[in-house]
């Protein structure tokens, strides 16, 4: 069922501005990915109708999410791109999933409970469903590898147990030794370890996030040169001299210290060592700076690909033709183990 090289799936919302933490936590690891892996990324435009959303930006924000794709480096030649609607077997899988899915193994997910309570009587059945559609996301295309953080690997440890407990163990076939023939590959988490955690500005201990109201909690890739350091200027600190990792009083510093090592491609302790004597005034506008420079050549070639429509269309036509006939593949074997009438 997998290409030759080990097979990676992941993507993003194209609700609010893409920023450092979706850039340095996953992006940037996925333009490593190409390199050593077969890569389908997704713009998950599905799942930004989960919450409340603005129609008139969706198809926009769609866009701008696939062109900063390849602003940060994913190759259209190397990595299959697409848009998730644009394949309806994403759809038709998570209904078929649905079916065979316990209500409670979605009550007791992490994310719906936070997110529900935060929208109280307004919070939809797709919220409740996120997960599942995300293991159809993911076991479409029969993933080996799925690069996740720490806030995601529970919706994977899901569709491990969708794919193994609810649709090979109770559909697939067996061989003459009894041993089951799997109908949806069973993929693995990819733990990406370095930059895979970046804060808020405002909150050391919170998560960097497109959801956060308070637009100075992130940097985006597309923020101009004036606003990036005018966030950085603002950003929470402490009164301590000097800037430090592993202190679990000052998350800021080593946060922020991070962010540095990262932008400026230094190793955390060569940032660590040019930092340590080194107060907030001169640090944030070195951390400025770097941010500015790091980004710089992701918003040039952003704007290269917005001036060229045909061409960006071109690139998720493609990419939805072939994420399309793999996809059809996998729905397909799920149909026959479930006993639909086949097509004619």
């Amino acid at each position: 069922m997998s290409a030759q090289r080990p097979r990676v799936l992941s993507g993003v919302q194209p609700t609010g501005a893409l920023h450092l933490g979706n850039w340095l936590g996953a992006i940037r690891n996925w333009v490593d990915l190409q390199q050593t892996h077969d890569t389908f990324f997704c713009v998950v435009d599905l799942h930004a109708i989960t919450v409340p959303h603005d129609p008139a930006r969706l198809a926009e924000d769609t866009l701008t999410t696939a062109a900063l794709y390849l602003a940060c480096g994913i190759d259209p030649q190397a990595s299959t791109v697409f848009v998730q609607s644009h394949v309806s077997a994403h759809s038709e899988l998570c209904w078929l999933l649905n079916c065979v899915t316990p209500l409670n193994w979605l009550e007791r997910m992490i994310q719906f409970k936070e997110k529900a309570l935060r929208q109280g009587a307004d919070v939809s059945t797709g919220l409740l469903d996120y997960p599942v559609l995300m293991a159809a996301d993911i076991l479409l295309y029969d993933a080996d590898r799925v690069p996740v953080g720490e806030d995601q690997k529970q919706h994977l440890e899901l569709a491990r147990d969708i794919a193994q407990q609810r649709i090979n163990a109770r559909f697939a076939p067996r061989d003459e030794q009894g041993e089951i023939l799997p109908i949806l590959r069973v993929p693995e988490p990819l733990i990406l370890p370095e930059g895979a955690r970046v804060m808020s500005l405002t909150d050391g201990r919170s998560k960097m996030s497109k959801s956060d109201s308070n637009e100075g909690s992130r940097i985006t890739l597309l923020d101009p040169p004036e606003l990036i350091t005018k966030k950085i200027k603002r950003a929470k600190t402490d009164p301590v001299m000097g800037l430090e990792f592993g202190n679990p009083e000052r998350p800021e510093a080593d946060n922020l210290l991070g962010l540095y090592a990262l932008l400026s491609g230094q190793s955390r302790t060569a940032a660590a060592g040019e930092c340590a004597e080194m107060g907030w005034g001169r640090f944030k506008p070195l951390l400025a700076e770097a941010a500015v420079e790091a980004l710089r050549p992701i918003q040039e070639r952003y704007g290269q690909w917005r001036q060229d429509p045909a061409t960006l269309e071109q690139v998720l036509k493609h990419g939805r033709e072939r994420a399309n006939a793999v996809a059809e593949a996998t729905v397909q074997r799920v149909r026959d183990a479930l006993g639909f009438l086949p097509r004619s």
